[in-house]
Order: C-alpha cells, then sequence, then structure tokens
C-alpha cells in the first residue's frame, strides 16, 4: 500500500493497511493508525502520531517544528485523533516546551485547504476550518466549532464549543461557547441558532442560550454578574454550562 516512490523512515510505524501515496516522506518516530490513507507529496515528521482513518491530501505537511522564535529543537510532540479529513496544504506544527509540548488535533474534524494549525494549539472533534482558516499558538477550540472562509484566531485566544467564525473574522479575544462573530471588525452577532437545530438542540434549549446571549452582551451587567445568574439559570437549564465554563476560563477577555 506504500508507493515505491514515497520515503518511510525505517523506525516509522505504520498499520498494515494505511495507503502511502507517491512522493510521500514519512519521518522517523512518526505513527500512523489503521485505515489512514495518506496521499501524494505529503511530508509527516517529528514526533507525529496519527490515529485510525485519517485521510490527508497532496501537499499537506504534518508534524514540522513550530514557527515559533524561542523553539531551540526541544521534543514536542503532535497528536491527530480519529477520522479527521486533512485536504490540500494544511499545515500543522507539533508544540513547544513553553506550550505544554504538544499539539492536538481530536476526532472526525473537517480541515479544508490551506488551513494552519500553530504550535500547542488544542483543538476538539468535529471542527470545521473552512479554506484559508488560521490558528496562532495557543488556541484552545472546542467541539463543532466552525470557523469560515479566512477567519483566524490569536495566540492564547479560547473557542467554545459550537461557536461560528464568519468570514475573513480575525479574533483577538476569546469566544464563548455557541456565540456567532462575523463583520469586520469581527463582532459577536448574536447565536449559532442554525448549527445548534443541526445538532439536535431543542427550541427550548436554543430560546435558553439566546436568553443568555443577550444576558452577557445586551443586559449592561458585568461579566460575573452575568455568570452568576446564568449558574442558577442552570441548574434547570444544563445547556447553560457550555457558555459559563467557557466564559469562566477566559484569560484574554470576551470578545465585544
Amino acid at each position: 500500500m506504500i508507493h515505491p516512490s514515497a520515503i518511510v523512515d525505517a523506525t516509522a510505524r505504520l498499520a498494515p493497511d494505511v495507503e502511502v501515496g507517491a512522493y510521500t516522506i514519512i519521518g522517523p518516530g512518526v505513527e500512523i493508525g489503521a485505515g489512514c490513507r495518506i496521499g501524494p507529496h505529503v511530508v509527516i515528521t517529528g514526533h507525529t502520531r496519527i490515529g485510525p482513518n485519517n485521510r490527508i491530501f497532496q501537499f499537506a505537511s504534518i508534524g514540522e517544528e513550530p514557527q515559533d522564535k524561542k523553539f531551540a529543537g526541544e521534543d514536542s510532540t503532535l497528536e491527530i485523533g480519529a477520522g479527521n479529513t486533512i485536504r490540500e496544504n494544511v499545515t500543522i506544527n507539533r508544540g513547544t516546551a513553553d506550550g505544554g509540548g504538544v499539539t492536538r488535533l481530536g476526532d472526525e474534524n473537517w480541515i479544508m485547504a490551506y488551513c494552519h494549525i500553530a504550535h500547542d494549539c488544542q483543538v476538539g472533534s468535529q471542527v470545521t476550518m473552512a479554506n484559508g482558516a488560521t490558528l496562532a499558538g495557543h488556541v484552545i477550540v472546542g467541539d463543532h466549532v466552525i470557523f469560515a472562509g479566512y477567519s483566524g484566531a490569536h495566540q492564547f485566544c479560547r473557542i467554545g464549543d459550537h461557536a461560528f467564525l464568519g468570514m475573513y473574522g480575525g479574533v483577538s479575544q476569546d469566544v464563548p461557547a455557541y456565540v456567532m462573530v462575523s463583520g469586520q471588525p469581527p463582532r459577536p452577532r448574536g447565536i449559532n441558532s442554525e448549527g445548534l437545530k443541526r445538532r439536535g438542540f431543542s427550541a427550548e434549549q436554543i430560546r435558553n442560550i439566546r436568553e443568555a446571549y443577550r444576558l452577557i452582551y445586551r443586559s449592561g451587567k458585568s461579566r460575573d454578574e452575568a455568570l452568576a445568574e446564568l449558574e442558577a439559570r442552570a441548574v434547570e437549564q444544563p445547556e447553560l454550562e457550555r457558555m459559563i465554563h467557557s466564559a469562566r476560563a477566559s484569560s484574554r477577555g470576551l470578545l465585544r
């Protein structure tokens, strides 16, 4: 299943059914799980572990050294889960010692052409990154997040579960769960109600989340006041817990 022109280091560990395309290079110590299909002209290097059933398209660069001037060749890793689709010219760098040493991508993500995931990012599962979307270093992304084309996040930002970033939107502060961001400059525009419908949230749950958004962004209350009120509501509205947790965890401040 390995094309004769591919170069696979003797210390790389590939499951028996892995497919490797023409002129692909797989470096020392790389691990690739069962059912993976690696296209032509792909480079996979470093301490990179790739789980089962991933598909990586041509010209992707996976596990290369981080683009960080402080990086001094220390041991660091890249971990990729199961069932991801990684399209053409995607770049995913491994971690740095200062950032915990690992870049991590979860399961069933859809990473379109020309996307970049920088060092020490922690990306959840079922995330969609449209063409050209970019994550700077140390960004934390929850599950079911959607990045429209050429959107991105500044280093150390947190993007909560089910959030949506509109096209060309580059955020420099944190986005709580469920929030939709768009415009130039990007600003919160409500909640990702259409995405929530598609993922099985009920009309009542979506209404509760919308009211929580209004409390945080439209009531004039401080963040702590709004979150304290939401915590009381969350006893009977557990869907609010993700929004509360992502807002509480914010270190760069919430995008407003």
